[in-house]
């Protein structure tokens, strides 16, 4: 039987990008080995960014280690990170 493919997206909301985007980028790199793909997106053009944005994450890896790098997103004032898993029933 073949087995049938799971994707894992995460998605970060970050408030205060100024001041909370250099900690969230530490806690991604010590996990960036489960990390496949990243899309970073915020509002805002030269000097008229937008103090808000979001972080979309296509994971590898095991569900034990989603949930971590979730909790620990998830402690730092002003991040909501939440995740999914995804996979077409056979």
């Amino acid at each position: 039987m073949e087995k049938v493919p799971i994707k894992t997206v995460m998605a970060i909301l970050v408030d205060n990008r100024k001041e909370t985007a250099e900690r969230v980028q530490k806690i991604l790199t010590a996990w960036g080995c489960l990390i496949k793909t990243r899309l970073g997106l915020h509002d805002g053009v030269l000097d008229n960014c937008s103090d808000a944005g979001l972080i979309i994450l296509e994971l590898v890896g095991s569900s034990e280690q989603h949930k971590e790098l979730c909790e620990k997103l998830n402690k730092m004032p002003g991040v909501k990170a939440d995740y999914m898993e995804l996979s077409f029933d056979s």
